[in-house]
């Protein structure tokens, strides 16, 4: 042997001890850090040593030792809809579920708790909830195996242009989805959880992502960027809710509502009841924010969507000799009139006082009224009085989607009242061309019902009871014709309701999807023809 050879020999022997030196002092090192740092760590150096497994395990042993760790994989326990935290520690850095018990832990390397759960519970597979990869603890090799895809796409579902696009379609309903009790369901129309008192906020969630242009921008999103989290909660949820591959056929809105709870100061709670509409208004204005939009039209999907202009002209009210005592005030063109265009995401329709005397023979009447009545606030002529001054309403621009928000309870000192009188509305063909300033020629003014929110209370006239239950009415596909579906979902509760019991309830909030460019009818109606 050459003394060339000896000396590269003696080298590479001198140089694998330091090598192993090295690994230790980064041992030793990590076991003095954090236990989050030290879990980051190990993960980061583990990552590296994927290509050829870690502890030396080649890649055809470790294929066969994870073929023996897969069956103890429970699909029944895994719930991907809570706040991805670690159990023990409460970090939400760097996070894996167990998927033999559904657990989650923070980190996979030696100091981290996932590995300590490995080792004392002999569960071994464990899933990166960001990533979605697989790992098996406490080796710490990543797995591949086709069968593992059912879990990674109930963690991130992920759409297409095509698959949404089908969403709003009868096809949508033809062919129901099969959760792992071989339930049937159908996408999106699937109950939300009622954690404590959040009826309000699901009613809310549910007509929102029914309104196809929003609900196809959070599907085809990946939010993986500086976006606020608010924001990517909500995409996930809309992920989730029309996730054709669930294992169980229901959602808990748990993890968008924490952050709700957080990014609104305590204000929207789980705990207790609250008012839907001021949450709507909330959430709108906050999800335009976290889209970048800015006070510009069409400046993100919200506006696009929902925001119009409304005219509002006012003059002070002037009290003249020759008026009689029951004669209201007008406008008067003689005197200076003040007019103002202003944005809108909702409008706010007023329903007609209820008599406060019923006779015996009528005491069991509810009061009705149509929907026209309670627009006619914005045909431009309606007048109202408020603090001295004179108010009508006239629309400029109308929205693709139009929010009613039905003004039902009213506050004075003492109480908080609720208005029981019945709105009758047709499901579809409602024509708004009447309250738009506009030529009459004008296409799209025609509007079908997509969403409608009801309140029922057993006891009290306030919304904030904890006998109140509210309810939410969704069209199903694309309507239309005899065949039309209206789902009614309260909480975990989905049922198919018939069209004409849907007028019948305390309606709060309408959601009016603007039909495509047709010749409105004579009559402005137009209940079951497409």
């Amino acid at each position: 042997m050459s003394t060339g050879t000896k000396h590269a020999n003696a080298s590479e022997s001198s140089s694998r001890p330091a090598k192993r030196v090295r690994v230790d002092d980064t041992a030793e090192q990590s076991e003095k850090a954090t236990e989050a740092v030290a879990a980051l760590t190990d993960d980061d150096s583990e990552e590296d040593e994927d290509g050829d497994v870690a502890g030396g395990v080649s890649q055809s042993e470790a294929s066969k030792a994870s073929d023996l760790y897969l069956d103890t994989i429970n699909r029944a326990v895994l719930d991907f809809d809570f706040e991805k935290v670690c159990s023990v520690s409460l970090s939400n850095i760097n996070i894996y579920g167990c998927l033999a018990c559904g657990k989650y832990f923070q980190g996979r390397g030696r100091n981290s708790y996932a590995f300590a759960h490995a080792i004392h519970d002999d569960h071994h597979v464990f899933i990166n909830l960001e990533t979605t990869k697989v790992y098996v603890l406490p080796d710490g090799y990543l797995v591949s195996d086709p069968s593992l895809e059912d879990i990674a796409f109930v963690l991130s579902p992920t759409f297409t242009s095509a698959s949404t696009a089908k969403l709003s379609s009868p096809t949508h309903l033809q062919k129901p989805s099969y959760d792992l009790s071989n339930s049937p369901y159908t996408p999106g129309y699937i109950g939300l959880n009622n954690i404590k008192r959040n009826d309000y906020l699901n009613v809310v969630i549910h007509s929102l992502l029914h309104v196809p242009p929003l609900r196809n921008h959070l599907l085809l999103s990946s939010y993986r960027g500086k976006e606020t989290e608010l924001l990517k909660r909500f995409g996930g949820l809309a992920k989730k809710l029309w996730n054709p591959r669930l294992f169980k056929s229901q959602v808990s809105p748990h993890e968008f509502l924490q952050e709700v709870n957080r990014a609104s100061a305590g204000k929207f709670s789980l705990e207790k009841q609250g008012d839907p509409v001021e949450f709507l208004g909330w959430l709108l204005n906050r999800l335009h924010k976290d889209m970048g939009g800015s006070k510009k039209k069409n400046s993100s999907v919200i506006f696009s969507t929902f925001q119009g202009e409304v005219r509002m002209e006012t003059q002070q009210v002037l009290v003249r000799p020759d008026t009689g005592a029951d004669e209201r005030p007008r406008f008067d063109i003689d005197r200076e009139l003040k007019s103002t265009i202003s944005p809108f995401l909702f409008l706010a329709v007023d329903l007609p006082p209820p008599p406060l005397f019923q006779d015996s023979v009528e005491k069991n009447i509810i009061p009705q009224v149509s929907i026209q009545s309670v627009l006619a606030k914005y045909d431009g002529q309606k007048t109202q009085e408020s603090v001295g001054q004179l108010r009508r309403f006239k629309c400029q621009r109308l929205p693709p989607y139009i929010i009613l928000h039905f003004k039902r309870f009213t506050k004075n000192q003492f109480v908080e009242e609720k208005n029981p009188t019945i709105v009758n509305f047709p499901l579809r063909g409602l024509d708004f061309r009447e309250y738009l300033d506009a030529s009459p020629s004008q296409p799209g003014v025609v509007y079908d019902l997509i969403a409608n929110v009801t309140h029922e209370s057993a006891a009290g006239t306030t919304h904030d009871k904890e006998s109140t239950v509210w309810k939410v009415h969704l069209r199903a596909g694309a309507g239309g014709g005899e065949n039309e579906k209206w789902f009614q979902i309260q909480d975990l509760i989905v049922e198919e309701i018939r069209k004409e019991m849907i007028v019948l309830g305390e309606t709060i909030l309408q959601i009016w999807e603007r039909r495509a460019d047709t010749p409105s009818p004579a009559n402005g109606m137009d209940i079951d023809r497409s």
